[in-house]
C-alpha cells in the first residue's frame, strides 16, 4: 500500500471517517483540502440501489450545472451549411461536416462534446467505434441530436452535462472546480442530486441512493448525508 504524502496525511486529518456531511459541510471541507498545485475538479459519486443489466433500472439523464462546470468545454457542431453560422454564433469552437467527419476517421476526437442534426446521424453511424468508447457519439436523449443546434451548443457551455450510472451502479459526474466557492460547489451538488432523484425507475425498490462521496482529483472523499435525497 502506497504511503500518504505529509499533505495527504493532512487532508485525511480533517476529515471524520464515519460522518456523513451535509453538501455544504462537504462542500467547504473539499475547498480546505483540496490542496494541489492546479484548479482541481471536483466530482460527485452517487452509488445508487439500481442493476444496470436490468434495461427498466438504467438511469442516464442531463442537468444544466446552475454554476457552470468551471470547464472550458470544446463543442464540434456537426451540421449542414444553413446551420452553420448559427452554431458559430452560439459559441461553437468548430463548425463543420464533411472535414470533420474524415478528420474523426483519422482519429481525431479532440473535442469534449459532439451536436449534430438528425439528418446527419447517418453519417455518425460508422465513427460509433471511433466516439463511443470516448463517450462522444451524439444522442437525442442528452440533447445533443436537434435541429436547435443553436440552444444546444449555449447549453453545453453553460453547464449542462449528460451523465449515465455505470455497470457498477455508480454514477460519477464533475460539479465544479476547487476554485468555486462553497457555495457554489452546493449548489450544483444539489442540483444534479435532485435531478437523480427525479429519474429513480419504478423498477427500483428500496432505498435508492445509497451513498454518495465528494472529492477533488486528488483529495479523500468526503463522505455526503443521504437523507435528504432518499426521502422522496
Amino acid at each position: 500500500m502506497a504511503k500518504l504524502t505529509k499533505k495527504q496525511k493532512e487532508a485525511q486529518s480533517k476529515i471524520e471517517s464515519n460522518k456523513a456531511y451535509s453538501v455544504a459541510e462537504a462542500s467547504a471541507l473539499i475547498k480546505d483540502v483540496a490542496n494541489e498545485n492546479f484548479d482541481a475538479s471536483v466530482d460527485l459519486a452517487v452509488r445508487l440501489n439500481v442493476d444496470p443489466r436490468k434495461a427498466n433500472q438504467m438511469v442516464r439523464g442531463v442537468v444544466t450545472l446552475p454554476h457552470g462546470t468551471g470547464k472550458d468545454v470544446k463543442v464540434l457542431a456537426l451540421v449542414t451549411p444553413d446551420k452553420e453560422e448559427e452554431a458559430k454564433e452560439a459559441g461553437a469552437d468548430y463548425v463543420g461536416l464533411d472535414e470533420y467527419l474524415d478528420k474523426i476517421k483519422g482519429g481525431w476526437t479532440d473535442v469534449d462534446v459532439i451536436i449534430t442534426m438528425p439528418s446527419v446521424m447517418g453519417k455518425l453511424g460508422p465513427l460509433g467505434r471511433v466516439l463511443g468508447p470516448r463517450g462522444l457519439m451524439p444522442n437525442p436523449k442528452t440533447g445533443t441530436v436537434t435541429m436547435d443546434v443553436a440552444k444546444a451548443v449555449s447549453d453545453i457551455k453553460a453547464g449542462k452535462i449528460d451523465f449515465k450510472v455505470d455497470k457498477t451502479g455508480i454514477v460519477h459526474a464533475g460539479i465544479g472546480k476547487a476554485s468555486f466557492d462553497a457555495e457554489k460547489l452546493a449548489g450544483n451538488a444539489r442540483e444534479l442530486l435532485t435531478t437523480l432523484v427525479k429519474l429513480k425507475p419504478q423498477a427500483a425498490k428500496g432505498v435508492y441512493i445509497k451513498s454518495i462521496h465528494m472529492s477533488s482529483t486528488m483529495s479523500p472523499s468526503v463522505q455526503v448525508d443521504t437523507k435528504r435525497f432518499t426521502e422522496q
